[in-house]
């Protein structure tokens, strides 16, 4: 230490270093090199709650101090003073360059949180989380990635948000999956949030949406009927908007189709029922099961001539038709109400024979069992 001098030459808010001497239960001596030794204040070691001053410091540390009092015989120094100036000067820098840094939840306080960052710092509830917190309990002793958005030295004010980063972090994380994300692609994703027109699927930082058109095969009337929020699903990308970030997706496209398999299902020459679902000019269209509907052409709907289907069909109606032809691949089949018509009388005709053949053989043998009695 430089040699000592008269304690005129220290004025209050002056810096100095100087050498721990002595830790006292509620003070700490420190060589200054001055006339007499400063003195720190247990109260003036930190802005965080001191129970002795070993917590701080350690005897031989040289630290710097701020002088906040200068009497005859006594030069009064602060720690605390020193260390905030130098968290302000640290968190002006992070504040221009919006930088990222670690703070301590210190104390949960109505309203919000308070945390270490050299001094005290607060966090309002709004900004701890993108989503709403009801009991900020946990947060005690976290350890928060924060950035300050709001600070006046003036009035000892600094505004910290840990929304901010994650948000930021969401944000970057939405803008390189959209960027890998393709038209056509088959993706997995979880049911974040049902509406009345689809379900939002998280895709890993950025949603989809799944209109409820695009979730069955079959009509939807609900989305919920489909998926519950939290499912983990596969969808097809239908769409990518990268202005608008915008993605449509498909669950129905991901789904065996009503045509897959269809002709292990039915086979030419099968007479099967079905319901008229729609009448046009040039025929009927017949649903054989739930997505699969046939044509029945005008021609092949009635063996009479007749100008236009509505004459003897109607929606809604059940009938039994005959398949002609059926194509998978081109999801084509062709139907004839008119030939399951014919097969139905041929069936009739010939039960109606077979009970007449039965019925005149047995008349044969009464005749001829009575033929027999009379000749004996």
């Amino acid at each position: 230490m430089s040699e000592r001098q008269d304690n005129q030459t220290l004025e209050v808010g002056a810096e100095v270093t100087g050498k721990i001497l002595k830790l006292e239960e509620k003070q700490v001596v420190v060589d200054i090199g001055e006339k007499y030794d400063g003195i720190v204040p247990i109260s003036e070691l930190s802005h965080l709650h001191v129970v002795h001053p070993n917590e701080v410091l350690s005897e031989g540390d040289e630290v710097s101090f701020i002088v906040t009092k200068v009497e005859d015989e006594a030069i009064i120094l602060s720690k605390k003073l020193k260390d905030q100036q130098m968290a302000w000067t640290d968190l002006k820098e992070k504040f221009e360059h919006n930088a990222t840094f670690n703070a301590t939840v210190m104390d949960i306080v109505n309203g919000g949180l308070v945390l270490d960052v050299g001094l005290r710092a607060f966090m309002p509830a709004s900004q701890v989380e993108s989503y709403f917190v009801e009991n900020f309990d946990s947060y005690q002793g976290q350890i928060l990635q924060v950035k300050v958005i709001e600070m006046d030295e003036s009035k000892n004010r600094v505004i910290l948000s840990h929304r901010a980063v994650t948000e930021e972090e969401q944000n970057a994380k939405r803008k390189e999956t959209i960027q890998n994300i393709e038209s056509g692609q088959v993706v997995e994703g979880k049911v974040q949030r049902i509406t009345n027109f689809g379900a939002f699927i998280d895709l890993g930082g950025v949603d989809g949406l799944v209109h409820i058109s695009q979730l069955s095969h079959d009509h939807v009337d609900k989305a919920e009927d489909v998926v519950n929020e939290g499912d983990t699903i596969k969808v097809k990308v239908l769409s990518v908007d990268l202005d608008t970030e915008r993605i449509a997706l498909s669950l129905k496209d991901t789904l065996p189709g009503p045509w897959d398999g269809i002709e292990e299902e039915f086979s030419a020459g099968d007479v099967v029922e079905g319901v008229v679902r729609r009448l046009v000019n040039f025929g009927a269209f017949v649903e054989l099961k739930p997505g699969v509907e046939g044509l029945v052409h005008i021609s092949q709907i009635s063996k009479e001539h007749i100008g236009n289907p509505q004459e003897v069909l109607q929606e809604g109606q059940m009938i039994k038709v005959k398949i002609l032809d059926i194509s998978e691949g081109n999801k084509r089949i062709s139907l004839s109400i008119k030939e399951a018509q014919e097969e139905q009388d041929n069936v009739e005709l010939q039960k109606y024979k077979k009970e007449d053949d039965e019925h005149s053989f047995q008349l044969g043998d009464i005749i001829g069992d009575r033929l027999k009695d009379i000749n004996k």
